[in-house]
């Protein structure tokens, strides 16, 4: 097998880069946890706050206008309401999808810079002192046929 002995430094670097690549995923997953349970809970604070006007005040509106709009439309609350308060929570939508783009942009760019860029990294440096040692390597010695 040509593999056998040659070329150990490239099993070497595959399981280095593949131990590498477990700590990397644990912090990317954590990370993602993390930012993602902030994220919700921003969302649901954003989508259970309500703006009233002195009228819808006094006319009870906060009593049946509580929680998440599909929440607050079962209790009752009246479609002015719900209409009026519906571009803050639509905004709160697209701010809780901005920030999962960004996310994933930003685990992305981990990724590459904690696992890619060290891998090749150390894929290049190993090629170049492969190529060193193969350059330096002496030639076979010629055994001398004797004449008869």
């Amino acid at each position: 097998m040509a593999w056998k002995h040659k070329n150990r430094w490239f099993r070497r670097w595959l399981v280095v880069i593949v131990f590498w690549l477990v700590p990397v995923m644990i912090v990317a997953v954590r990370e993602a946890q993390d930012e993602m349970a902030y994220n919700r809970a921003d969302l649901q604070r954003a989508l259970t706050s309500w703006t009233f006007t002195d009228a819808e005040r006094a006319a009870g509106a906060p009593l049946h206008c509580e929680g998440t709009p599909e929440r607050a439309r079962t209790l009752g609350c009246s479609a002015a309401v719900l209409a009026a308060n519906a571009p803050a929570h639509q905004a709160a939508l697209d701010e809780y999808a901005t920030r999962r783009a960004a996310l994933a942009s930003y685990l992305w760019h981990a990724f590459v810079g904690y696992w890619v860029v060290p891998a090749a990294t150390l894929l290049a440096i190993g090629m170049v002192l492969g190529a060193v040692r193969r350059a330096l390597r002496r030639p076979p010695a010629v055994k001398a046929v004797p004449e008869r």
